[in-house]
């Protein structure tokens, strides 16, 4: 989403701060001309690093296929019509 200001406004810097700060894009004018368009900053990265194995104490023994092999139910869904059958 875009949002225009002209900036002769200035008693509302604030709330643009907080529009940036929930994502959305500031454009500031004066007298209708565009001349600064503010981004907000880029998603911080996750905070530390992935761990592998963090749930190897369930002993869950999850074979590979789960997450390697295509999904019968799906596999099925994707075979029928998408027409109703008469």
């Amino acid at each position: 989403m875009m949002l225009r200001v002209d900036i002769k406004g200035q008693a509302a810097l604030a709330e643009l701060v907080a529009c940036m700060e929930a994502g959305e894009n500031v454009v500031l004018t004066r007298d209708g001309e565009t001349v600064a368009v503010l981004n907000p900053p880029p998603l911080a990265a996750p905070k530390g690093q992935r761990r592998l194995g963090i749930w190897d104490h369930l002993n869950l023994n999850i074979p590979a296929e789960v997450f390697t092999d295509p999904d019968p139910e799906l596999e099925a869904l994707m075979e029928k019509s998408i027409w109703p059958e008469e």
